[in-house]
This record gives structure tokens, C-alpha cells and sequence, in this order.
């Protein structure tokens, strides 16, 4: 099979569109042919030399997929069934979703609602589902009504929490550094679209106004420090970002004085119930979302290295797909 390739030799990371053969690696692994797949910022820190995230000199990338089942010994995922593939090493210690077919454990194979296509589900993907457990989060926490704030809004992540919070209602401030996003971003449902250095006021301060009922934040350090402090009271940010870097530098003040929480969002080993949750609830809204709307671009294989560094460089306006077979 075809399949866009990464490997190390002598420190030296190379990558290629070249064929072959996929292996099973696990008892319970399931074989689906991918009929798209998607790009996220994660596969852009795999091919980076610098970061540790890659745990294999020689892998397919690719940290999801969706398509058809093909091979399966899982009463509950039949062949035949419309699933995405995501989580656990995928496209990072085994091999990923780049390629025409790929392997993964049953535990990280999600059967689809009928109302999603395996297009749709990449549109979604990795990112969407982030987007969408961050929103759900806020909501257990018992989000209430005002501005909920979404920060790197033109990322994948971003862009998807924009659309799904307006589609459920809310009221969204999108905040980028993209000053020629104003109107997509208002496309995708955001009341306004602010800048970064207008998350928080009174920098002099230990904590700012009051200003966002909650908060999904994909971009980390300051700017999460940032929106902890202008939280309201009793409110919640759900994070799952760390583009602006890992450090959280901030005080106690926000989480003694006004209760605010912040509230850590993972996709990669949530478990069966947790993903059947999440999907569902993005596939109750596809009355309301324009998928469409939520796509950069799609690529064949032989395009993916070019939408890794575009990803790396923050350069995207939601959604890079990817087609692994022509005309497929």
C-alpha cells in the first residue's frame, strides 16, 4: 500500500510517499482502509528532530484516520462498519492514518453515528474532538451564560471549538493574531474576534476584570495564565494546548479567590463511553455546522510534508485533509 513514510538514520529525519505492508501489532487490531485522513499539530511535532514526540526511527505517520472496516475479530466493530481510528502510539510509536490502509487496537477504533461520513469525521478529526471534549467539559462543569472564549481560533482546535460552541448556543470571542481571519472566524459563528493582548486587563494586577464565563484554550503558557485571571467567578477554562509553550507561570489567587478551574483535555486514552460521547454530540449538530467552512484544504499523500510545515508554522484556517487515495 501507499503511505507517507518517516524515518531516521544517522540523526537524519527523512520522509517519502513509498509503498508498504501493513503489519498487526496488537491481538485485538482491526484493519481499515482510510479513506481520509487529517493533518494536526501533532503530526507536525512527530517530524520535528528537535522534540521527543516520535517513538519509532521508522514509522507511517498520521495521528487518526477514518474509513471502512475490512478486518476484524470485534463483534462490536463488524466488517463493513464506517469508523475513525484514533489515540494511543498512532502515528507516533506504530504506524498511522498517512497510508491506504492501517492496523489499530479495537480500544482506539470508534464505530461512527450515521449522521457523520469518514469525511466528516476528518473535518472533525483529532482537533474537532478536543474542540468538542473541551466544550463538554465546560458544560459538565456547569458553563453558564456570557462570552465563552476560544484562543488560537484559526488552529484546528480553534477554529472547531468556535463553530461547535455557536452551533450549542454560546456566545464566542475568538481570539487570534490573525488580523485577515476577522470574517471567516465570524463565519464560523464567533460574536467578535479579538486580539491576543485583549484576553486580560490591569497587567499590573494579581487578577483582571471579570470577563469570560469559560474558556477553551489552545495555546498554553501567558496566554493561559492570561485567561485564568480573567475568568468569573466560579468558571472554568478547558486547555489541551501548548503552542505558546509548557510553562503555566501564574499565582494561586484565581483558583482561592474566585473558584475558577482549569480543566486538562486529553482525546489520546479516553475511554470507549468518553469517545461514543463525544462523537455523538458533534453528530447532533450537523444540522447546524457547515463542515465545509471548516477545511483548509485537501491533499493526496504527496502533499502531506508541505501541510506538516504549513501546521508547524500556524499558517492554516482550520482543517487540512488528507485523501490517501486518488480519487479514492
Amino acid at each position: 500500500m501507499r503511505a507517507f513514510h518517516i524515518s531516521v538514520s544517522d540523526d537524519v529525519l527523512s520522509t517519502a510517499v513509498t509503498n508498504v505492508t501493513p503489519i498487526a501489532t496488537d491481538p485485538s487490531d482491526v484493519l481499515v482502509r482510510v479513506e481520509f485522513s487529517g493533518v494536526n499539530y501533532k503530526d507536525a511535532m512527530v517530524v520535528d528532530p528537535r522534540l521527543r514526540v516520535r517513538r519509532s526511527p521508522q514509522l507511517v505517520g498520521g495521528v487518526d484516520a477514518a474509513g471502512e472496516i475490512v478486518e476484524s475479530s470485534d463483534p462490536a466493530l463488524p466488517v463493513g462498519a464506517q469508523v475513525a481510528v484514533h489515540g494511543g502510539d498512532l502515528g507516533v510509536a506504530r504506524d498511522g492514518g498517512f497510508a491506504e490502509y492501517v492496523y489499530a487496537p479495537s480500544r482506539y477504533v470508534s464505530r461512527l453515528p450515521e449522521a457523520l461520513s469518514a469525511r466528516a469525521a476528518m473535518i472533525v478529526g483529532t482537533a474537532g474532538l478536543s474542540a468538542m471534549r473541551s466544550v463538554l467539559a465546560l458544560e459538565d462543569h456547569g458553563l453558564s451564560n456570557g462570552e465563552v472564549l476560544v484562543t488560537g481560533a484559526t488552529g484546528g482546535v480553534g477554529s472547531m471549538a468556535v463553530a461547535l460552541l455557536a452551533a450549542r448556543g454560546y456566545r464566542v470571542a475568538a481570539s487570534t493574531g490573525s488580523s485577515g481571519a476577522i470574517g471567516w472566524l465570524e463565519g464560523l459563528g464567533a460574536s467578535r474576534v479579538i486580539g491576543r493582548e485583549e484576553i486580560a486587563d490591569k497587567p499590573d494586577r494579581v487578577l483582571a476584570s471579570e470577563r469570560w464565563a469559560g474558556a477553551v484554550d489552545c495555546v498554553g503558557g501567558d496566554t493561559l495564565a492570561q485567561i485564568l485571571r480573567s475568568l468569573r467567578y466560579g468558571a472554568a477554562v478547558a486547555a489541551s494546548g501548548l503552542v505558546a509553550g509548557a510553562d503555566l507561570v501564574t499565582t494561586v489567587y484565581p483558583f482561592i479567590t474566585r473558584a475558577v478551574a482549569l480543566l486538562g483535555v486529553d482525546v489520546v486514552e479516553m475511554d470507549a463511553p468518553a469517545r461514543a460521547r463525544t462523537w455523538q454530540a458533534v453528530a447532533d449538530l450537523t444540522s447546524r455546522l457547515d463542515f465545509d467552512s471548516l477545511v483548509d484544504r485537501e491533499v493526496p499523500l504527496e502533499g502531506v510534508a508541505e501541510a506538516l510545515e504549513v501546521i508547524r508554522r500556524g499558517a492554516t484556517r482550520g482543517r487540512i485533509l488528507v485523501r490517501p487515495t486518488p480519487g479514492g
